[in-house]
């Protein structure tokens, strides 16, 4: 499992985060997008060595990337002075890959930040630069091309609420983190929903069309095991162990959720979309 959790965190740092905040209607991350390969490349290098000093200082470069990057959410909220709901997901994309960078480093030290076990401290790492990161980016994005659609506010809100509830569920207790995992759920749903309805028919070739199918039909199966995953935890019901959620859940979400999503929304960028801005007017968006 350790292995492909750290093949699905590198994806994260090094194509994930920096194409998604080509996505973005954040300008106060721009500095940040171009020193970001000079804190990713140290981070996924510490992913292979083993626990110390070298591996935590390296994850620590990467560390600071995601606080410069977190740095910028307080600036644009003050510049653009919106808790709109597609302005919401964007500071929550901007400030989660902090939180994943903060595992990551006590876990390669091998500090129990918090008293979590390293097991949990690797795990939070990929949750957060995937239902943190491009999940709460992909709901603004949704936000933004569909701001007509009730479902489409609800993901953009549902998304980092659900996100934040699951990491209070880790100080809380496991129902606290089933709660969270409902919110989120309900809310990748609904990204799902309305990529499909709204914007899958928007792309402009058969490619484009095609990894947005893709994207919202893994969200289906990914958030049902999540589900299952978290009510068994709950509960005590049979669930899939861990191992089984990072080859299942977290595979799927790594590639066919973020990636495709990212790819897709990429291939429309020509067509003004960034997620925080207002979606262009359907003359200009081409068939």
């Amino acid at each position: 499992m350790s292995v492909l959790v750290d093949l699905i965190v590198m994806l994260g740092m090094l194509v994930i985060v920096p194409m998604g905040l080509r996505l973005m209607d954040a300008p106060e991350a721009a500095p940040v997008r171009v020193l970001w390969p000079l804190c990713a490349v140290p981070g996924a290098v510490s992913l292979w060595l083993p626990r110390g000093a070298l591996a935590t200082a390296l994850a620590a470069c990467y560390a600071l990337g995601t606080l410069l990057l977190a740095l910028a959410a307080p600036r644009r909220l003050a510049r653009t002075r919106s808790l709109a709901p597609a302005d919401v997901a964007v500071l929550t994309a901007l400030v989660s890959p902090s939180v994943a960078a903060t595992a990551l480093v006590a876990e390669r030290w091998g500090h129990e930040l918090f008293g979590f076990d390293l097991g949990i401290l690797d795990l939070t790492v990929p949750h957060f630069h995937f239902a943190g990161f491009a999940a709460a980016l992909v709901a603004g994005l949704v936000r933004s091309a569909a701001p007509g659609r009730p479902a489409a506010a609800f993901a953009a809100l549902s998304v980092p609420l659900g996100t934040f509830l699951v990491l209070l569920g880790y100080f809380v207790d496991d129902w606290a983190e089933l709660a969270g995992a409902v919110v989120l759920t309900a809310g990748m749903w609904a990204v799902a929903l309305v990529t499909w309805q709204d914007v899958l028919p928007r792309g402009r070739d058969r490619l484009t069309r095609a990894l947005f199918a893709v994207s919202a039909g893994v969200l289906v199966a990914t958030m049902l095991l999540a589900l299952s995953w978290a009510l068994g935890e709950a509960t005590g019901i049979p669930h899939p162990n861990l191992t089984w959620m990072a080859a299942t859940h977290g595979l799927a979400n790594a590639l066919g959720f973020a990636l495709c999503s990212v790819l897709a929304w990429r291939r429309l960028t020509g067509a003004g979309h960034r997620a925080g801005t207002p979606a262009p007017a359907p003359e200009e968006i081409p068939a």
